[in-house]
């Protein structure tokens, strides 16, 4: 016998949304809540992006579980504030994008940095012993400049990375990767722009994407609702978390430190103002 009426998830919406530098914990999350959209079968999946990117092999890993979720759910994305290069990334792994038309978003391309404290260090009279296997083991050592091989050695993991990442959009959004080189040099530009680019599709905002969305699922817009999926946040962000202006920005403040110290060092596809 033929159950006649549908899960309540076959007649929802699944709601991700992707906020912050994108990073381990950001990567966790949205695997687990990919997995639940297709253990559920939620037949479209809307994915909210505001971020400025973050660590390659994690904007990756999202991209690859959505590009295997593709084959049995329906994917919108849509751009908030920011969405920008590693977050363009994870968008790749989308049928359809749309963008609000002031959208900041592109910086596609690759950032390594590396800080170096040599001189002030040697005006507090530190320095530094160091007993390695090879020439290479302290790459980017924060107590002395780099030298000309290594340079050239992090230029080729940079040159490699962003390939990968040209590629990955030339063949999401059916262009050539001449044409994608062309804008691909880490400039900012709006949706409207990225439109015109042929990144996006459509320009509108959340609620569109919505809409549409139900839409390419065979609800009724006025009526299909989005289960949304929330992500955990760490004890002391959500000690922080209130209605005050202050317990907010010091909880971005915190998360972005976190960030920026479990980073460094690392190719980043992150949008750095």
């Amino acid at each position: 016998m033929i159950w006649p009426f549908k899960p309540k998830f076959r007649k929802q919406i699944a709601h991700i949304e992707v906020t912050g530098a994108i990073a381990g914990a950001t990567r966790k999350w949205v695997l687990e809540a990919l997995k639940t959209v297709e253990e559920k079968r939620f037949p479209v999946l809307l994915l909210r992006i505001d971020s400025p990117g973050g660590t390659v092999g994690d904007s990756q890993e999202i991209y690859s579980a959505l590009k295997r979720l593709q084959e049995k759910v329906k994917i919108v994305a849509s751009f908030g504030n920011i969405s920008a290069s590693g977050g363009v990334y994870i968008a790749m792994g989308a049928q359809h994008i749309i963008a609000n038309p002031g959208t900041i978003t592109g910086s596609i391309g690759v950032i390594l940095r590396g800080n170096n404290l040599e001189r002030l260090l040697d005006k507090v009279g530190v320095s530094f012993k160091t007993i390695k296997s090879g020439p290479y083991k302290d790459i980017l050592a924060f107590d002395r400049e780099l030298t000309e091989p290594e340079e050239n050695i992090l230029q080729e993991l940079i040159d490699i990375s962003y390939q990968q990442f040209v590629q990955t959009v030339a063949e999401a959004r059916n262009l050539t990767v001449e044409t994608v080189k062309s804008f691909a040099d880490g400039r900012i530009f709006t949706g409207e722009q990225a439109l015109q680019l042929g990144i996006v599709d459509r320009l509108g905002t959340e609620e569109d994407a919505r809409r549409w969305a139900a839409e390419l699922a065979g609800l009724d817009p006025d009526k299909a609702r989005c289960y949304n999926f929330e992500e955990r946040k760490p004890v002391l962000s959500r000690l922080l978390s209130g209605n005050s202006k202050m317990s907010s920005g010091l909880s971005s403040g915190i998360d972005w430190l976190e960030f920026e110290l479990s980073t460094s060092g690392l190719p980043l596809w992150l949008y750095r103002p």
